[in-house]
């Protein structure tokens, strides 16, 4: 991070200098008292559970020198500090992060969309990466705090950056977009994560599309027109629209699709008239359109079809997505990161397209699904059976529906009320030769699945 001063700081966030000197520096933005570094800025938030307000006399004992609190009895405990007083401090931190991204003058391309919008993040990084010095978010952060931290690390030495913009309402997204005012913005598809909390999938599509609601004629949309919501014809945005697809129609064509499982994926790319192959390294063939939309988003900023070909091939996606891991002759697929229901069925299509003895998905809970929880539950199951997979095994109450749907389509069936119930029997459940798929929401913690087959 470039260093900021505290007159610049209160700039930002027409915040009150409570005390302390306008020409000091902050080199870091930390809320967390527990990480907290020399330097950095401690920005007391006000979350559902704590107040980080009642840490800032135990920052102040670390060390820190700088505070932007909203309670103004807290400057009580920070004699001989620099306080900034706002009326609210998370509104004060992205209030800030506006103001560091224009200052250190990055450019930005920001991704959104139901499901692989972290997947398509990566890809845009590594060809990003190609030509310019580039930053992306660390570990998932895509929210109201994610973000600015994410932003904190890059300093002037940085040309791009890819941020990813995640929801679970309306007006999350146009909150994110405000702060970072992207040039150019992704929507990967618009599915049915966060149908309890928005009702329809078409405020869901309105949800996703507030990431454009501070373009202008210089902004670009790229849209996954695969998606029956991301049409061209229904985006009237005083904005460019770029799309990408497979019917031959769009702006940028995916065709001949290769998928081979666990070795990636191959595919052609077409636009203006010039087709090039790519090759992934990561399986899913559904990452073939992430990719396009990616090299799309790229291309704008003058990353060649080639260079963006060369970045893919180092592609590494970030935490628990479709990785790869195997012991004693069983194959995991730990794709434990997040689930909805198009993501796992993905999930089962590369699974089916990679060859073993015998294939066994371990499948838990989809979130925020509403009133169709039971059904696209069953879905999910039946869908598994019809595919090919020789064992299903559900865990928790909402995965019963999963083992249901299976067992009625003629699948090998268990069900487990608990993870913890299911690791004394998987010795005698899997085998030499297995492909094990691990699938859940995240709050279900199925990497703890995977490891436990790993480890032993």
């Amino acid at each position: 991070m470039d260093a900021i001063t505290i007159r610049e700081i209160v700039d930002a966030t027409s915040g009150q200098l409570l005390s302390g000197k306008e020409d000091a520096v902050v080199t870091g933005v930390c809320t967390d008292s527990r990480i907290f570094q020399q330097g950095d800025l401690f920005v007391a938030l006000l979350g559902e559970n704590t107040d980080a307000h009642r840490f800032v006399r135990q920052v102040a004992e670390q060390g820190g020198k700088t505070f932007l609190i909203s309670e103004r009895d807290a400057a009580e405990a920070l004699a001989d500090a620099n306080v900034i007083l706002v009326q609210d401090t998370l509104a004060g931190l992205q209030a800030l992060t506006h103001y560091y991204l224009d200052k250190i003058g990055v450019g930005k391309i920001a991704v959104t969309g139901s499901v692989g919008k972290t997947s398509t993040r990566d890809m845009v990084y590594y060809i990003l990466s190609e030509k310019y010095k580039t930053g992306r978010p660390i570990k998932n952060y895509n929210s109201d705090v994610g973000i600015p931290l994410t932003v904190f690390t890059f300093d002037s030495t940085t040309e791009m950056a890819v941020l990813e913009e995640g929801m679970e309402h309306a007006g999350e997204i146009h909150r994110l977009a405000d702060m970072t005012r992207p040039e150019v913005a992704i929507i990967t598809n618009v599915g049915i994560s966060h149908l309890e909390n928005l009702g329809s999938r078409e405020n869901i599509y309105r949800a996703k599309m507030e990431i454009t609601d501070f373009f202008g004629r210089d902004n670009v949309l790229i849209i996954n027109e695969s998606c029956d919501l991301l049409k061209r014809s229904r985006i009237h945005g005083d904005y460019r629209v770029i799309t990408v697809g497979e019917t031959g129609a769009e702006d940028y064509v995916v065709s001949d699709i290769r998928d081979m499982g666990l070795e990636g994926v191959n595919f052609t790319l077409t636009t203006g008239g010039e087709s090039r192959e790519f090759r992934l390294n990561v399986p899913g063939a559904h990452n073939a359109l992430n990719a396009a939309l990616a090299v799309a988003a790229c291309a704008r900023y003058g990353v060649t079809m080639d260079q963006a070909a060369e970045g893919l091939l180092k592609l590494q996606l970030t935490g628990k997505r479709l990785k790869v891991r195997e012991a004693r002759g069983i194959r995991v697929l730990d794709d434990s990161y997040n689930a909805a229901p198009d993501s796992v069925k993905s999930a089962i299509r590369t699974v089916e397209a990679t060859p073993a003895e015998r294939w066994v998905a371990i499948l838990g809970a989809m979130n925020e699904l509403g009133d169709d929880t039971p059904a696209l539950h069953y879905e999910v199951g039946k869908y598994a059976a019809e595919h090919g997979i020789s064992l299903v095994i559900g865990i928790e109450p909402k995965a019963a529906e999963i083992v249901r749907g299976a067992r009625e389509a003629g699948c090998n069936a268990l069900y487990f009320d608990e993870k913890e119930d299911l690791y004394p029997e998987l010795p005698k459940l899997l085998k030499e030769g297995d492909l094990v798929l691990t699938k859940a929401s995240m709050t279900r913690h199925f990497w703890e699945i995977a490891d436990k087959i790993i480890n032993g």
